[in-house]
């Protein structure tokens, strides 16, 4: 019998509309499914570009017990290993990041290059070939400067993400950006928990001043011209005669793409949106965070592109600056968010910018979300539980959880009974 073999049923009780299944939130069996198998048969945002700017430059992404190397090499080319030596298996870097001109396991200091190649080992023997003994690569790609992983053998297919992100997403030229503040919160949530908060906007007028004040609430599930047929959405006319204007002035600029919204059962979501109230990045007071604008941009722009993907990350482009979002589950109940703020690489701190102003925004927004996550985890722990309705505002969140529950269904196969 399957190790995951409560899981099939667990998957046939989603209903359409509603929340999950008690089990498939809080249960030891659905995290250890999703971190052994589910996650690891799709692709998983990791970082962008500008964490490993340099040659040598490397950034750990992890799941669960597996351990990945992303390292750009000599060539400038960004490469993904997984963090384990060819000898006897050993964990070669310990750092979450750093810079090394080769990758030397600690162990007994076999040492590889930066494309992986096995360079030393000592006492060998006649017949060791190093050629056969380099470093195993996993599956990467590059969507406009965004860094994604899979870690199956045969990955499914990027091209139509790629197509439809990496264009909107190369303007801000994160090749020419830096890493200016990293945070590491771990939420006390499960994984899907903190997903599905981030894909609606329902709780935002309620929870948020900080980020409504400088984004709004609509747009992430109501608000757009797109949104209005859908039943029961009360369509906001003001935000879209907002839009409509918005959009003829960034066709003007050449920055405007329709909307792109999980087309085709893909998992990416691409929106250019006005920010709310005149701001021009999302500041606590709508102001620039850095004078050095990104881009085509030469003047502040009253807008920012919101790129989502299924199952773990979300992304902000402001004129000024851009900030990353990711996850990675840790246990039943805890999450880690991972959050990056990018300027223009030739920005210089407290002439440019203002690290706490940059950050200040989505540090509020991050442990507000933190807090909401939990108390839902809580509520979905106990006896009285079951499983509710979505609003019209989540459909997102619906997006979301059709995404789990199909790709959980495919990557089962016959594991389970």
């Amino acid at each position: 019998m399957s190790a995951y073999e409560t899981i099939p049923a667990l998957l046939a009780e989603a209903r359409p509309g509603h929340t999950l299944p008690q089990q498939l939130y809080v249960g030891q069996q659905a995290f250890d499914f999703d971190t052994q198998v589910m996650l690891k048969s799709v692709w998983l945002y990791a970082c962008t570009v500008a964490h490993v700017k340099k040659p040598g430059d490397f950034f750990l992404f992890e799941l669960a017990n597996n351990s990945v190397i992303i390292v750009r090499g000599r060539d400038g080319e960004v490469r993904a290993f997984h963090n384990s030596c060819r000898h006897r298996g050993a964990r070669i870097c310990q750092e979450q990041s750093g810079s090394a001109s080769r990758l030397m396991c600690p162990y007994h200091v076999w040492t590889y290059g930066l494309d992986g190649r096995l360079l030393a080992a000592r006492n060998m023997g006649d017949k060791f070939d190093k050629a056969d003994h380099g470093l195993l690569p996993v599956a990467i790609e590059n969507i406009g400067g965004l860094l994604f992983v899979c870690l199956a053998d045969t990955p499914p297919p990027i091209d139509r993400v790629k197509a439809d992100i990496a264009e909107q997403v190369s303007i801000y030229d994160l090749d020419h950006c830096k890493v200016v503040a990293q945070d590491e919160l771990v939420e006390h949530a499960n994984w899907k928990l903190v997903m599905e908060n981030n894909r609606e906007c329902y709780h935002c007028d309620s929870n948020h001043p900080e980020l409504i004040a400088c984004l709004g609430t609509n747009g992430f599930g109501k608000g757009l011209p797109e949104d209005a047929g859908a039943a029961g959405v009360v369509d906001d006319t003001t935000f879209i005669d907002i839009v409509g204007a918005e959009r003829e002035e960034w066709k003007r600029l050449g920055i405007y793409h329709d909307l792109i919204e999980f087309p085709d059962d893909w998992w990416h979501r691409v929106a250019r949106l006005p920010l709310a109230n005149g701001a021009v990045s999302q500041t606590m007071d709508g102001t620039v965070a850095c004078r050095k604008l990104l881009g085509p941009f030469t003047e502040p722009n009253t807008s920012s592109l919101s790129v989502w993907t299924q199952p773990n990350s979300w992304h902000h482009f402001c004129c000024d600056h851009v900030v990353t979002f990711s996850l990675t589950p840790l246990a039943p109940d805890r999450t880690l968010l991972r959050t990056s703020w990018l300027v223009r690489e030739d920005a210089e701190e407290g002439v440019d910018y203002d690290v706490d102003n940059l950050t200040a925004v989505w540090r509020a927004t991050n442990a507000q979300d933190s807090w909401l996550a939990h108390i839902n985890h809580l509520g979905i722990s106990g006896d009285g539980y079951r499983p509710g309705p979505y609003s019209t505002e989540e459909k997102l969140v619906e997006s979301f959880k059709t995404f789990y529950t199909s790709r959980a269904q495919r990557a089962l196969g016959g594991r389970a009974a």
